[in-house]
């Protein structure tokens, strides 16, 4: 993520902040140019906003309407162009189905929820895999429900045909770490639901239908085998074989070549993530073995410009995993990061890479609306 701040006081703000907590201007996140900024009315009494005056737009300052999302319930702080049509932002405007709202504690899950879901927008158009300002008439094929469990009909976290669903109890910390402990998983959170959920669309968009089925089988095996039979035989072992660590990033990776891909793609934008944050911050890590004892260069940022090459990213991505788990140790929590990758899981990142790489440079995801 970025390091944002406000354009009239210079308060460092957050990516969900709706209100500079140093000076309490109005503040709002710009999609279409992956930006925050300080908001004010256009005119009084109208619904248009604009960029505050003084932060360097030509033409005059942008002009933007409230989500419908902000207006209407107070859960998001992006803001929609105001040549937009759409009322609801180009996140909202993804997800489908709502949990009923007039059930108790379902508007905090959503927005929590939500709050994840906006992240995973963020760093999908950071690396040039969704629309951030698309034309009218664009639809973008990949949606959301937000489901809640019914009286003999339990919802699954899961993905077809671009449609991710989500279970909302797992928007409740209890019952989250109760299904962690239960499966036996290190990590789970809202936004690893979400990035892992969102690397099976992307497997259907960029291997699936972009030709790259036979280099995919090459590093994660046939996908061909029996998906069910595959999730059956993994949860009735435990979930956990053994030296699953010397080609898998995690022990679900194993159950499918899918599910492999998956856990992946979503540790893959937990790394470019973690790593442009780091760099945002300019923060300085010592290089693992070979860099030389001194050389604590900053950490780069993955998004500045196309070509990056794989084996840097992870040289910053190794001891920056390090920095954060002792930083959270140090503050008697669990490991923020609680994994370790192995050349084999290595490898398997490198294929992502590699191939979000080729969509950046060819400049557009191919047939990405429905």
């Amino acid at each position: 993520m970025k390091l944002f701040n406000c354009q009239v006081c210079g308060q460092a703000l957050y990516f969900e902040n709706d209100r500079c907590l140093g000076c309490a201007s109005r503040v709002a996140f710009l999609p279409d140019g992956l930006a925050m900024a300080a908001i004010e009315p256009a005119r009084e009494g109208g619904e248009e906003w604009q960029v505050r005056p003084g932060t360097g737009h030509r033409g005059g300052p942008p002009r933007y309407r409230l989500c419908r999302n902000a207006q209407e319930h107070g859960i998001c702080n992006f803001c929609v162009p105001v040549h937009d049509p759409n009322t609801y932002c180009v996140a909202c405007r993804l997800t489908r189905v709502l949990p009923d709202l007039s059930r108790e504690g379902n508007l905090q899950r959503w927005y929590a929820i939500e709050v994840a879901k906006r992240r995973l927008f963020y760093t999908l158009a950071r690396l040039g895999l969704i629309a951030v300002d698309p034309p009218p008439g664009h639809v973008e094929k990949l949606s959301f429900e937000f489901l809640q469990d019914q009286p003999g009909q339990a919802v699954m976290t899961g993905h077809a045909d671009g449609l991710i669903t989500l279970n909302v109890a797992e928007a409740d910390d209890d019952e989250r770490a109760r299904r962690r402990v239960q499966l036996h998983e290190p990590y789970r959170t809202l936004l690893g639901h979400l990035r892992h959920e969102s690397g099976h669309y992307y497997w259907d968009l960029l291997i699936r239908d972009g030709g790259r089925t036979e280099g995919f089988r090459a590093v994660f095996g046939d996908e061909s085998a029996d998906y069910g039979e595959a999730l059956r035989r993994h949860y009735e072992t435990g979930g956990c074989p053994p030296s699953w660590q010397a080609a898998h990033v995690s022990a679900y990776a194993t159950s499918h070549p899918w599910e492999d891909w998956a856990e992946t793609w979503a540790h893959y934008l937990h790394m470019v993530d973690l790593v442009e944050t780091a760099g945002a911050h300019q923060t300085r890590v010592a290089l693992p073995a070979g860099g030389g004892p001194h050389d604590t260069p900053e950490v780069i940022d993955p998004f500045e410009a196309t070509g990056v090459e794989f084996d840097d990213l992870v040289r910053r991505w190794a001891p920056l995993t390090l920095l954060v788990n002792s930083l959270n140790r140090s503050l008697g929590q669990p490991d923020a990061y609680p994994f370790a990758l192995s050349p084999g899981a290595l490898r398997k990142l490198r294929y992502v890479h590699d191939v979000i790489e080729a969509v950046r440079l060819a400049g557009h995801v191919p047939h990405a609306a429905a």
